[in-house]
């Protein structure tokens, strides 16, 4: 039998689709300070890591991600860009 807080995990990831494990570990990588959510500073690492020094590149990744405008991304919505853009994601799974 389930626990509340399993059930609520299983239903919150079914409402995402798919979550695999390559994603929580891609997640868990760029959120380095493990508070649940990637800040801009922790997506500026993330960027530079992957060649982009570039602030402006910096904030159009965050405003194309962080869909609720809280300056944060979120796990559901790290996941919908997941979903958007299985590619790279391969890719980034390949440096991380």
């Amino acid at each position: 039998m389930q626990t509340t807080n399993e059930l609520h995990l299983r239903l919150k990831r079914e409402s995402m689709g798919e979550v695999t494990p390559e994603m929580e570990r891609i997640f868990q990588r760029f959120d380095t300070d493990g508070d649940g959510k990637i800040s801009l500073t922790e997506l500026a690492e993330v960027l530079r890591t992957l060649g982009s020094t570039n602030a402006d590149d910096v904030n159009h990744v965050m405003a194309e991600i962080d869909t609720d405008g809280d300056d944060n991304i979120d796990f559901k919505e790290f996941i919908a860009f997941c979903h958007a853009n299985p590619g790279l994601v391969k890719d980034i799974a390949k440096v991380f």
